[in-house]
């Protein structure tokens, strides 16, 4: 499909505790919406207190894609991420705007640029890559020193792009820019943002909310049904900490501020993010005030775009 034909299809990010899913709502109290979850966490099922995750009701309100499609052992990609998106936007009904709403820049990217198709690695020696690589107490500093390129992530992305480095002795940053499909849409990228100090305020609130909530007995839970403590999903901000709380390693005092501390650099390396990987055709929003004033602002510019 040739690019000016791709449906333009509004995408909110920004870091985590910022306040998407308030002014997605927010949103389609004003206009028709399907969400489609741009988030790597969302998509694990019984991970629901950690990852902010629509609660029933807000998903009764609005149709959401992209969550609870696979259990926290397993693996789940950004090509797949795409691959899987494009099935989403193809079936939503024509009455329904799609929106994209998540702060993994990875998945926002793939919609907006095209799905990186993954060079052939042989499957038994990637397994036995698997196995060493999760031996290994971090993998971020392999993962660095493989692809110059590589900005982090969670212990998954260091593991891929570990992996492909070594299995096909080019970085996978080569790879991502020489092996890309067609973009599946035209984002119009709104992006929200708010004080540094703001932020910091949210997401200790947020975090504390959280433990309040129950999320030690939630990932109690998941620990208990046989998923292991460095599962891809529990290597996530806030579950890996209660991980390590479980396991004993640290005290229940030091956990909260734990979590904010780690929420803080994680929403940091969000925003650096956003400020420079995304395209042209972005709007930035301030989202101190109210999310319904954020989504006010937000319709009129998309209403003066598509009018």
């Amino acid at each position: 499909m040739a690019a000016r034909e791709q449906p333009v299809v509004p995408v909110v990010v920004g870091p985590t505790g910022v306040g998407k899913t308030a002014v997605a709502l927010e949103l389609a109290d004003r206009l028709p919406l399907t969400v489609i979850s741009a988030d790597s966490r969302q998509i694990y099922t019984g991970l629901d207190i950690g990852t902010a995750k629509p609660t029933a009701d807000e998903r009764a309100r609005v149709p959401h894609c992209g969550l609870d499609l696979v259990e926290p052992g397993e693996r789940y990609s950004a090509g797949r991420f795409g691959r899987d998106a494009a099935g989403w936007l193809a079936a939503i009904d024509p009455a329904r705007q799609p929106i994209v709403v998540g702060g993994t820049g990875f998945y926002v990217r793939v919609l907006a640029e095209g799905l990186f198709r993954e060079p052939p690695l042989d499957a038994e020696r990637r397994r036995r890559m698997r196995e060493w690589l999760d031996r290994l107490p971090t993998v971020a500093a392999w993962a660095t020193r493989m692809d110059r390129a590589f900005t982090g992530g969670g212990r998954q992305r260091a593991t891929r792009a570990t992996e492909v480095a070594l299995l096909t002795g080019r970085p996978l940053s080569w790879w991502q820019r020489r092996a890309q499909t067609a973009p599946i849409m035209h984002a119009w990228t709104v992006r929200l943002t708010v004080p540094r100090s703001v932020l910091r305020e949210r997401i200790a609130v947020r975090a504390a909310a959280m433990l309040e909530a129950g999320l030690v007995d939630e990932v109690r839970g998941v620990l208990a049904r046989g998923v292991a403590p460095r599962a891809p999903g529990l290597d996530a901000v806030g579950y890996r900490e209660v991980v390590r709380y479980l396991a004993g390693d640290m005290s229940g005092d030091e956990l909260l501020p734990t979590i904010v501390t780690a929420t803080r650099r994680y929403a940091k390396r969000q925003e650096t993010w956003f400020r420079h990987q995304l395209g042209h055709d972005v709007m930035t929003v301030d989202a101190t005030e109210p999310p319904a004033v954020v989504a006010e602002r937000i319709l009129m510019a998309w209403e003066r775009r598509t009018t």
